[in-house]
C-alpha cells in the first residue's frame, strides 16, 4: 500500500486572505488524502481565529505553532528555520502559503552564490503573491539581484512548485523557463455569497432604498478607505448612497473624523472588528457595489473574488492586475487611482446604473466566478503539488 504524501503547510499570518486560503488548502489537500501538518499562528490572540476558520478540519491535521515560544517571531522566516521545521514535522515537503515570507531573502542570497540547506532542494515550494521585481518597469541593483537569484533557483531545481496568482505573469514565466515548476493558481470565488439580498439587508438593518457600497478588509492606507470616505463626503447629504465598512479598520485622523461624520448623518456604518465567515457572506449579499480603491495594489484581491461570488459590480482603481481584470472581464467601473473626484464620479454612475447595465455586470461576475471557482483552485493546487511532490518510499 502506497503511503500518503506528508506535507507541512506553513502559514504564520492571519490578516487579509491568509486564513481563508489556508482553509481552502486544507480542505482540498485532505480531499486528495494528503497527510497534513499545519504550522499556524497559535499565539493567544490568534489561535481562536485559526480554530474558527478551520473548524472541524482541525481534527484531521496536526496543528503546530508557527511562532517561536521565546522570541514570538515566525519560526520559518529563513531557509534554515524551514529546514528545521521540515525535519521536526517528519513531512516529505514544505509548502509556504505565502512564499513572499522568504522570497526576497532567498533571491538576494542566491545571486551572491549562497544556497539553502541542501535537504531543501526540490522539497519546498509555495504561493508567490507579490513578485513585484518581475514586472517593475525600472532597473535597480536590488531588482537585478532578485532577478539573478530567482532565475538560479528555477534553473537549479530548488523550489518545487512555485504558484503565481497572476495568470498573465505565470504564462510569461512558463514561456521563459520551459519545464520549470511554475503554475497558475486562481484567486478563488468561494460559494455561498449569493444569498437573499432583502433578507440580508433586513438582518443587518441597512437602508433598503439606498445604494450600499461595501468597503471590506483591513484598514491599511493602501486599501484606500480615506478615498472612500472623502468621496462620500463630496456627495450631497441626500444622495441615495450608504457606505458600509467592515473588518478591523481602526481609522485615524481625518479619515476617522470623516467616517464619524458620515455615521452621525446616517450615511455610513463601521463594523470595526474581526468578521466571521458567516458575517462576511451576509455583508457581500446585502451590498450593491463593492469598493476597491486600492493604491498601488499588486496582484489579485480576495475582496474582488468575493464580490464576484456575490454577483456584485465593483468600483476599482485603474492600475496593475486589478484594473486589467476588471476591464477585460467587464466587472465594474474604473477610476483614476488616488483621485477622490474620480471615485466620486464613479459612485454617481453606480447609483444611476440602469437595470440592463446592472444585469450585464451580474452576468460578467457570474462568468468570472465560474472561471475562477473553488473547483478551479482545487484542481490547480492539486495538479501543481502532485506534479512536484513524490510519495514517500
Amino acid at each position: 500500500m502506497t503511503a500518503r504524501p506528508h506535507l507541512l503547510l506553513y502559514e504564520p499570518r492571519t490578516e487579509g486572505h491568509h486564513l481563508g486560503w489556508l482553509r481552502f488548502m486544507v480542505e482540498d489537500l485532505l480531499s486528495a488524502e494528503w497527510r497534513l501538518t499545519v504550522a499556524a499562528d497559535l499565539r493567544p490572540d490568534c489561535e481562536p481565529v485559526i480554530r474558527e476558520h478551520l473548524g472541524n478540519l482541525i481534527s484531521a491535521v496536526t496543528l503546530v505553532n508557527a511562532y517561536d515560544a521565546t522570541t514570538q517571531r515566525p519560526g520559518g522566516g529563513n531557509t534554515s528555520a524551514i529546514a528545521h521545521r521540515l525535519r521536526e514535522s517528519g513531512a516529505n515537503h514544505v509548502f509556504l502559503c505565502a512564499f513572499d515570507e522568504i522570497a526576497s531573502h532567498c533571491w538576494r542570497r542566491a545571486a551572491l552564490g549562497m544556497v539553502p540547506p541542501t535537504e531543501l532542494r526540490g522539497r519546498f515550494g509555495g504561493i508567490y503573491h507579490r513578485p513585484r521585481f518581475l514586472v517593475a518597469p525600472w532597473w535597480s541593483p536590488n531588482r537585478w539581484l532578485k532577478q539573478v537569484g530567482f532565475e538560479r533557483w528555477l534553473r537549479r531545481g530548488w523550489v518545487r512548485p512555485l504558484l503565481f496568482v497572476d495568470e498573465y505573469l505565470a504564462r510569461e514565466l512558463q514561456a521563459r523557463f520551459p519545464g520549470a515548476p511554475v503554475f497558475f493558481l486562481p484567486d478563488p470565488c468561494p460559494p455561498g455569497y449569493d444569498g437573499n439580498r432583502a433578507a440580508a439587508r433586513q438582518h443587518l438593518n441597512l437602508p433598503e432604498k439606498r445604494c450600499v457600497l461595501l468597503f471590506y478588509g483591513g484598514g491599511y492606507r493602501r486599501k484606500g478607505l480615506h478615498l472612500a470616505v472623502g468621496a462620500l463626503l463630496e456627495l450631497p447629504v441626500e444622495a441615495p448612497v450608504f457606505l458600509l465598512c467592515a473588518g478591523l479598520q481602526n481609522p485615524t485622523g481625518e479619515t476617522a473624523r470623516g467616517l464619524e461624520q458620515l455615521v452621525r448623518q446616517n450615511r455610513a456604518r463601521l463594523v470595526n472588528r474581526y468578521v466571521t465567515v458567516a458575517e462576511e457572506k451576509e455583508l457581500f449579499t446585502a451590498s450593491d457595489v463593492v469598493l476597491l480603491p486600492y493604491l498601488n495594489h499588486f496582484g489579485t484581491s480576495g475582496v474582488l473574488s468575493r464580490a464576484m461570488a456575490a454577483g456584485k459590480p465593483v468600483i476599482a482603481s485603474d492600475e496593475q492586475l486589478l484594473g486589467r481584470l476588471v476591464r477585460e472581464h467587464g466587472l465594474g467601473l474604473l477610476f483614476l487611482s488616488g483621485s477622490v473626484p474620480a471615485l466620486c464620479e464613479c459612485i454617481r454612475r453606480a447609483v444611476q446604473l440602469s437595470p440592463e447595465a446592472t444585469s450585464r455586470f451580474v452576468t460578467a461576475a457570474r462568468a468570472y466566478a465560474e472561471r475562477y471557482s473553488r473547483g478551479a483552485y482545487r484542481l490547480a493546487l492539486l495538479n501543481a503539488l502532485g506534479a512536484c511532490v513524490k510519495n514517500p518510499a
